[in-house]
């Protein structure tokens, strides 16, 4: 005797299960559904950064040198020529690392594509 002539090939599983609409109505509240509003201080000046349009040629150039591409604060602690320590890079601690970033990244962009400038010093 095989063992595949005792197993069967396609097994399925059906079942068959009613819910009651009063049952999930009551179990979950549309309250706790909607997500608590946060207080963010913060919420202003993150619209203000987004909002703000890059439409000046010595405006993009301002905000690509004064942003740095790269975190300044990350670097390798060395003594003799051996690495003692390792700072990160604590720019994503900043509670508007991404509003800042992207408008670096739109003022380059503006440069780059409205301006026809070369934008490779900036990288």
């Amino acid at each position: 005797m095989n063992v595949s002539d005792s197993t069967i090939e396609n097994p399925t599983l059906t079942t068959w299960v009613w819910i009651d609409q009063a049952d999930i109505t009551a179990a979950t509240p549309l309250n706790s559904l909607r997500p608590k509003p946060k207080f963010d201080p913060l919420q202003p000046v993150r619209q203000i950064l987004d909002r703000l349009e890059v439409k000046d040629p010595e405006l993009a150039h301002r905000l690509c040198q004064m942003i740095p591409s790269q975190c300044p604060f990350e670097r390798d602690v060395k003594l003799f020529g051996r690495t003692l320590f390792h700072i990160p890079p604590l720019c994503k601690l900043n509670p508007l690392y991404e509003q800042v970033a992207y408008l670096r990244f739109r003022a380059l962009c503006y440069l780059a594509d409205e301006c026809g400038e070369d934008i490779s010093s900036y990288c």
